[in-house]
């Protein structure tokens, strides 16, 4: 496995966060409900999924 780690490809998922690939997605949509996507003061410069997938892997 080379490259950058990120929620765009979905092999990256299972391995770093224990989540299959639905898990995650519900996740996501969790936190976006929950306003998790909500810009305030600097934008942010990662996707909600890939910091999803950064917290999650934590």
């Amino acid at each position: 496995m080379g490259g950058v780690i990120s929620a765009d490809d979905p092999k990256w998922i299972e391995p770093f966060a224990g989540l299959t690939e639905s898990q995650f997605t519900r996740l996501v949509a969790l936190v976006r409900r929950r306003g998790g996507d909500i810009q305030r003061g600097r934008p942010w410069r990662l996707p909600l999924e890939n910091r999803v997938l950064l917290v999650a892997t934590y």
